[in-house]
Formats: C-alpha cells, structure tokens, sequence
C-alpha cells in the first residue's frame, strides 16, 4: 500500500498550513510566508488567491516604500469574521452561550437556569438562546460554522454520546443524536474539564504548551490533559477523573463515604461542597464561634470557611489547610504521572487563589522530583465556554482544523 500523498492532498495541506500561518502572524506578506513554510512562491500566491476568493483571508495596502527604495510588499490578514462559532457550556447550575468569531472574541453571550429547563427540554431552550442571540447580533444562520459543547460528566466525542452527567441524572443520554433535532449545523460535545483545558491552551495561561494539566476544583474536582498535543481521553472516555483519586488509606479503611452519591474521595475531601461541609461540624462544636447560631440552622459554605480564613479564624484555617494538603497531594500524584509543562489551577473554589495557591505550591515544590510551572486559569469562568469554541475548531473537519494533521 503506498502511503504517498497525492497532490490535492498535499495542496489542501499547504492551505491548511498557509492559512494557519496568516492566523497566526497578521500581518504578513506572501513571500514572508513560503520562507516561513519553506514553500515555493507561486504555490503560496496561489493558495493565497483561493483564500482571498473564499474570504478566509484579507489584503491591505499597497504598500510603503522599505529603506531601500522598493514598495513594502501587500500584506495579508485572517478574515477572524468570516465565520461565527456558538460555545455552551452545561453546569449544573446554568447553561451559557456565547457567540464567538474565529479568532476566540466573545461578541455576545446568555445564560439560563440549568434546572428550570431539565426536565422541559434542555436541547429546546439552548436553540431558542441561540437564535435569539444570532437574531440580536445580526448574524444569519449559514454564517456559523458549528458549535461545540462542554457537559459536566463522562462524554465521548466520537459518538456524541454522555456516558454519566450526575449533576445532570443524565445516563447514557444520546446528546448530538438529540441536538440534532434543534440544530442543522455540527457540534461536537465533550467533557467540560476538556474543553476548559483546550480553551487554556488556545487562548489562556497554556498558550504554546504541548503538556498540560488543567485541575477544575468546585463541587467536585476534575482535570483535563492534553498530551503532545493531543487531548487525552482514556480507554473509556473517562480520563482525568482526578477526584476519585485517595489521599489518606486511613479514611479508606474507616468505610469512607463519598459526599454526594458518586463521588470520589479527593472532591469529597477537598471540594467546595466538602469544605463546607467540614467547616459547619467544626464551627458546631464550639458554642463560641460567631457562626454557631447559623451553622445550626443550615450548612456553610466553602466561601464562607474562606472569608473566615482570611480573617484568622483558626477553625477555617485549620479546615482549608487540611483540604489544600488533600488538593496538593493529589496534584503531586497527577504530575509525577503525567509530567506536564505547565499546571492550571481553575473552578470555583480558586477564587480564594491568592490564599490556595502558595500553600500548594510549597507542598508540590516539596514532594514532585521535578519542577513545575503552576499558574490559576486565564480564561476564568469563561474556560468552558471558550474550550467548547477550541474543541469545535479541533474536531471538526475544515480548512481551519490543523491540530489533527500532526505537526508540520
């Protein structure tokens, strides 16, 4: 069998290449770009005219004169408005769009009540969201390219379907199949700690990282990676399961019992829920504690045990602490396995990062025989939705999708 490309092949390739290239260094000329690429002039020029055509691609100016005296040649630019992208991420709590341009710009977004519209029709809301978003922006339908969706539970992109989404009571849930019936363009779906972690490393604090490992700490804790440049998904999809993870065998032992049903040890020991939790049964054995009276009423939150913790309340601290060496322990475990270039700190409970971050940091230092750069999410909470963005872009076939050819 002769694996020899043949040359439509390796034109749409080059074009793949070029139009990457212009993406990534407007403004350039067309003889910057076949020294770039080591192509040869006229097959740029020629592959550059047909992204013109097509409009993936704009030149500007004729050009000044350089200091030699000859005319600076035409300069190319990425069309980033030549098509649109919808972004979703589904959380337990609210389900936000958000309407982007090719190059990541959030032009508008919306948001609505995960539970109000569950058991009504989620599929059916996130269409009508959606058109209403394209109606006020002015943008017509066959000008989105597709969208990509970030949901909270085991995913499998290649088949669309969801695995598990607790938060959700999803099991087994047929989504593209579904979606399918509100929407004639393409999604992809995955794992909303996936797509955090491509958003991180298209436009976040993981740009040019090969070897990532994004950490998503809020109810629960789970983790996205990507490895040479490939997200990673595990045999069955569910890779990155970080909150499962054991931190203390003692606990093991003593018939441990997860804070929600289905959940892990780590997220039940070191998640916001969890937090809470710990800081209510500590605040209730000391009649003293100015939360006393509330803490015997309804349960406290994460927040709360740390807003007291940065006060010096020594019942938080001592219930932060505890939680943060579980969260680092963990996170020594994930990187000794996965030697990433860089560690992403994100979610909810990172908020509080300027208290969590040094203190992980000390016992990551500590225990991990290499060094590692550890940094909190740049895209904040819009990771996901920017994630499903870059996840779209990977996954579906067309001009703009390059991170599957391998590297040129």
């Amino acid at each position: 069998m002769s694996f020899k490309r043949t040359p439509n092949h390796q034109k749409y390739v080059n074009k793949k290449r070029i139009i990457q290239c212009i993406q990534e260094c407007s403004s350039i000329s067309r003889a910057e770009i076949a020294v770039k690429l080591q192509l040869s002039k006229p097959t740029v020029s020629l592959v550059v005219d047909e992204l013109i055509q097509e409009k993936w691609v704009f030149e500007k100016g004729i050009g000044e004169s350089s200091s030699q005296g000859g005319r600076r040649p035409i300069q190319l630019f990425f069309n980033e408005r030549a098509a649109y992208i919808i972004g979703t991420d589904i959380g337990g709590t609210k389900v936000k769009i958000v309407l982007c341009d090719l190059s990541g710009n959030i032009l508008a977004d919306t948001s609505f009540s995960t539970n109000i519209y569950l058991q009504s029709g989620l599929l059916k809301q996130m269409a009508i969201e959606t058109d209403r978003l394209l109606a006020k922006n002015q943008i017509a339908k066959d000008r989105i390219l597709g969208m990509g969706v970030g949901i909270p539970g085991i995913t499998q992109t290649a088949s669309g379907l969801v695995i598990e989404a607790p938060s959700l009571g999803w099991i087994q849930y047929p989504f593209i199949a579904e979606a399918k019936r509100y929407f004639d363009f393409p999604i992809f779906v995955d794992n909303d700690v996936n797509a955090a972690a491509l958003g991180e490393q298209w436009l976040g604090n993981a740009q040019n990282k090969r070897n990532v490992l994004f950490i998503a700490v809020g109810t629960g804790i789970g983790s996205g990676i990507i490895l040479n440049n490939q997200l990673y998904r595990g045999a069955s999809s569910a890779a990155g399961e970080m909150g499962y993870m054991v931190t203390n065998k003692e606990d093991m032992k003593r018939e441990f019992k997860p804070i929600f049903h289905r959940y892990g040890y780590l997220e039940s020991v070191a998640g916001g829920k969890s937090i809470g939790a710990h800081f209510t049964r500590a605040v209730l054995k000391d009649p003293h504690h100015s939360f006393f009276e509330r803490a015997q009423s309804s349960e406290l939150s994460g927040e709360d045990a740390f807003l007291f913790a940065k006060k010096g309340d020594s019942t938080a601290i001592a219930v932060i602490n505890d939680a943060i060496e579980h969260l680092a322990y963990g996170i020594v475990n994930a990187a000794c396995l996965l030697n990433p270039e860089v560690i992403i700190l994100g979610g909810g409970v990172l908020n509080s990062s300027e208290y969590i971050l040094p203190r992980i940091r000390e016992i990551v230092d500590r225990y991990l025989p290499s060094l590692v750069e550890m940094k909190t999410s740049q895209l904040g909470e819009n990771a996901g939705v920017l994630g499903a963005v870059s996840l779209f872009l990977r996954e579906h076939d067309s001009i703009l999708n390059f991170h599957n050819e391998g590297d040129y």
